[in-house]
Formats: C-alpha cells, sequence, structure tokens
C-alpha cells in the first residue's frame, strides 16, 4: 500500500470517490457518502468519521506487515475502512491476499 500520502489528501480522494461501489473483506458490496466530516456507508446506519480512517491509516503507515485485514486495524467500521483504504492506497502485488 501506498502508506506515504498526506492524511488530507487522503480524505479527498475518499470524498472523490463516494458513490462508487466497494466491497468488504467478506465480499459484501456497499457504497458511501460523506457529509462533513463523517462517511456514511450503505450497509451502516452510524458514521464511519474522517479521524477514524486516519487512525487506520497511521496503524497501516507504523506497521504494515502486522496490520494484514480489517480486524488488525482495531476501529469502528474496520471492514468499510480497510475496503476504502485498500482500494485508494492500492496494493503491491504480493498482497493479493488482503483483498
Amino acid at each position: 500500500m501506498n502508506t506515504n500520502m498526506n492524511p488530507d489528501i487522503l480524505w479527498e480522494q475518499i470524498t472523490a470517490r463516494q458513490g462508487d461501489t466497494f466491497y468488504t473483506k467478506k465480499g459484501l458490496p456497499f457504497t458511501y457518502h460523506i457529509k462533513g466530516g463523517e462517511l456514511f456507508a450503505s450497509r451502516r446506519e452510524r458514521s464511519i468519521t474522517k479521524s477514524t480512517f486516519e487512525k487506520a491509516f497511521h496503524k497501516i503507515r507504523e506497521n504494515p506487515e502486522e496490520v494484514s485485514g480489517p480486524k488488525k486495524l482495531n476501529v469502528y467500521g474496520a471492514p468499510y475502512v480497510w475496503a476504502i483504504l485498500l482500494a485508494i492506497l492500492g496494493k503491491e502485488e504480493n498482497e493479493e491476499d488482503l483483498q
């Protein structure tokens, strides 16, 4: 994953992709929309905040080998956060099993 990105640029890219279809690690499709600093996924009633994405991004940046899936993020809405970060940050060829 490209972890050299600035968190503000990351949020801009997340905002730009609202309405796109993403898939959780278990293959469940979802879309989302952004309202201020909150992301509302189609499969959740509660929002996921920008700071949640920043926290997850920092965990991945600090120890990419250890964060191998959504459970390792240990944040609210982890399956959705993981799917979105994976799509936006990209994946390396050796990360095929992370999808």
